[in-house]
């Protein structure tokens, strides 16, 4: 009988069940690309992932890479060995790029309008909120509070619960920023990616654009079951924020109406 060991990786996120046959684990290579400016907070919050996945991947014969490729020299490159591509582009940009690319899930951590939700175009997966989105929260919070000017944050780098504060500290320490809500979609995007290749072992950009859309269950930390809806768009929680405070989180709790994920942005494609 294999003699089983439980191995827990240091950052406290994630305790994974070894066998002592992990030696002879089949070898999985993982490549992310991104598309953006290299200052940009969302690339950050993805070598923060790619960091996280590969020190689980040590133990999983599993490596994860990500590729800088610019804007210019985009069409002619080669996508084909990417597991998924990550932007924080302009909104004509992202569009053809989730054209040339249809069967790869093409991320977006920087972009609201809520015309690309809407549209439902079938590999844009949106981990940043949409306006509606961010609108709906506030909108929640001041019937409660009429008087409040908080705005709706996706991230905060004082959120605590659910683990946050050990993602916060592990982003400042590595990336020497405080992580935004650009840097928390392009780390969300990273782990929900990275771990389901872990569970799954599926190495295949169209069964991972499959997989995310119709059975991905995330946390990332902030407490909920996230997936996606027909829109691409990531449910999630909202934080509302008021002089640089965490005063609340959306769903508003009684005011929400349905007091889900659902209350906050646009549901369904345009017909």
């Amino acid at each position: 009988m294999l003699k089983k060991h439980i191995v827990k990786i240091k950052t406290g996120f994630i305790a994974i069940l070894l066998t002592s046959n992990i030696a002879f684990a089949e070898n999985i290579e993982v490549k992310f690309a991104y598309l953006g400016q290299k200052g940009h907070t969302a690339l950050l919050g993805a070598q923060q992932g790619l960091s996280e996945a590969n020190l689980q991947g040590q133990f999983l014969n599993q490596k994860y890479d990500l590729d800088l490729i610019s804007i210019e020299d985009a069409n002619a490159h080669d996508f084909s060995d990417y597991i998924a591509v990550l932007t924080a582009v302009d909104t004509d940009t992202y569009i053809k790029l989730t054209e040339s690319l249809p069967d790869i899930a093409v991320f977006n951590l920087s972009l609201k309008d809520d015309e690309l939700r809407s549209t439902c175009i079938n590999n844009a997966l949106h981990i940043i909120p949409s306006n509606t989105m961010e609108a709906d929260a506030k909108n929640q919070w001041q019937k409660k509070k009429p008087d409040s000017t908080a705005k709706a944050q996706a991230w905060h780098p004082d959120f605590v619960k659910f683990a946050a504060r050990d993602l916060n500290k592990r982003f400042k320490k590595n990336q020497n920023k405080l992580m935004d809500d650009n840097s928390w979609a392009g780390w969300a995007a990273v782990k929900m990616t990275s771990d389901t290749v872990a569970r799954t072992k599926i190495n295949d950009s169209a069964k991972m654009l499959h997989y995310l859309k119709t059975e991905l269950a995330f946390d990332g930390q902030k407490g909920s079951v996230m997936n996606f809806r027909e829109t691409g768009q990531l449910r999630q929680p909202m934080l509302l924020v008021e002089d640089n405070n965490i005063v609340a989180e959306a769903p508003v709790r009684g005011i929400a109406k349905p007091p889900t994920l659902d209350s906050l942005g646009i549901l369904s494609c345009e017909k």
